[in-house]
């Protein structure tokens, strides 16, 4: 190792404040990368997805519904799938997560009432069906909304 051939790894330094138009010797002076002449050598260029007057894409696409930003992606699961674990165990997500059985919790984990349960379990997520309280209680176990 000599100290003439230090630098750092590759990709490691990114700059993003980028000096333009300073002149020749900064490596991006007088046209400053926007080329020679033209609409959008000039300041007051025309704004992104601008297509001269065309309509532009965003305006010729149909839209159609209504999309909601406060929706909640809930994860669900059913029952039966909860028989893998042992009794007496307390499930959250993060056993859930961990046996494989959810992937992405997302904004929550809900229990679904689909077959029937064997075990007497301790089942701590975010949202039960009427039913599946009913099954895990008949079971023996316990179901706690977090």
């Amino acid at each position: 190792m000599n100290l003439t051939t230090i630098r750092p790894a590759d990709g490691s330094k990114q700059s993003n404040n980028f000096r333009k138009g300073r002149g020749h010797g900064s490596g991006n002076g007088k046209t400053a990368g926007y080329g020679h002449k033209g609409q959008k050598a000039r300041s007051g260029r025309p704004r992104l997805g601008f297509e001269g007057g065309q309509n532009p894409l965003y305006r010729r696409l149909p839209k159609r519904g209504f999309n909601c930003r406060n929706t909640k992606e809930i994860v669900t699961i059913n029952l039966d799938q909860l028989n893998r674990f042992e009794d007496g165990t307390v499930v959250t997500v993060e056993t859930l997560i961990e046996a494989g059985i959810v992937k992405n919790p997302r904004d929550g984990v809900k229990v679904l009432g689909n077959g029937e349960i064997t075990k007497k379990l301790e089942v701590k997520v975010d949202a039960f069906s009427e039913s599946a309280t009913e099954k895990i209680q008949a079971a023996g176990g316990k179901a706690e909304v977090i």
